[in-house]
Parts: structure tokens; sequence; C-alpha cells
């Protein structure tokens, strides 16, 4: 936004005062800045349980989708972090689906390509622990099976039954 609001209010215990602030304009739009700010946000306690965490969840599941590089890294971050701090209400896992499906062709290529042994991108590792914590706090909250079938694909289903 463009407004800040402060309050300060008084003990009345003592006759000094002396506060002083600046305020610097951020650049309206940037990246790192939403990330920094959602980031600090998200790490407070105290602030979460008033946060609108299913839209920021939506966003941000929409910004890993759509960037790459290190913007995709930290959104997925973000990600992780609000899987950690939510309630299963808080997020729609089933927009999960994109960064899955990026997931495990990302792991068949892996499979496929024995060049690098043991050597994972960084984007495999952030997706392989976002989805790892996600499993676990969902199995925690009772609904894993509703999930795991909302990632997947019914022809995906299908050819794991047969096997």
């Amino acid at each position: 936004g463009d407004t800040l609001y402060y309050r300060f209010t008084s003990d009345m215990s003592n006759t000094e005062w002396g506060y002083k602030f600046t305020v610097t304009a951020g650049h309206l739009g940037r990246f790192q800045t939403g990330f920094e700010i959602l980031k600090q946000m998200l790490s407070e306690e105290r602030v979460v349980p008033h946060l609108p965490l299913a839209k920021i969840w939506e966003w941000q599941v929409g910004v890993a989708c759509r960037q790459t590089g290190h913007q995709r890294l930290k959104a997925i971050h973000l990600l992780l972090k609000i899987v950690q701090c939510s309630a299963q209400r808080d997020c729609d896992l089933t927009l999960l689906k994109p960064l899955w499906q990026l997931f495990t062709h990302m792991e068949n290529n892996l499979c496929h390509d024995m060049t690098k042994p043991g050597i994972l991108l960084p984007l495999h590792r952030a997706l392989a622990e976002l989805f790892f914590v996600t499993e676990n706090r969902v199995n925690e909250l009772g609904s894993l099976q509703e999930y795991l079938l909302a990632l997947n694909t019914e022809d995906h289903l299908h050819r794991c039954t047969a096997q």
C-alpha cells in the first residue's frame, strides 16, 4: 500500500520523549520486497492467525508455477512455511498439482539419467521438501488419501494399479 500508520502511546511515567523513525519507500511490485515481507509475517506466530492464508497460498502456488530460478525457489520456500503454520482448511492442497507434475517429471528424469548420481538440483530438493512436509502434515490431519488422490491424474492411478 501507499500508507503507513504508527500509533505511539505513552504510559505517562516519564516526561521525556524522543522517538525517531525513518520511512523509506520500497519498490512497488518488486518480487524480493514482497518475499521478505511475507517471510517475516509468516515467521511471526502472533501475526499468522490474522493473515488470509488461503489467498496467500493460492498466490504463492501461482508464483511457483509461473516463475523460474530463484523466484520459484523463494515461492516454494513460502509455501513450505505456510504448510508448517497452517491448519488443513487454510490451504487448497490440490493447487499443488502442477508442481507435483513438475516434481514427478524431475524424478523420472533423475532415474533415467544416471550420469549424475546423488546430485539434486535446488528446485528438485525444494520440491522434495515441500511434498515431504506437506505429506506429513496432511497425514497428521488425517487426510492423506484425499491429498494423494487430488495430486495424481486418473491415468497415473491406473498405471500404478496395473503395476
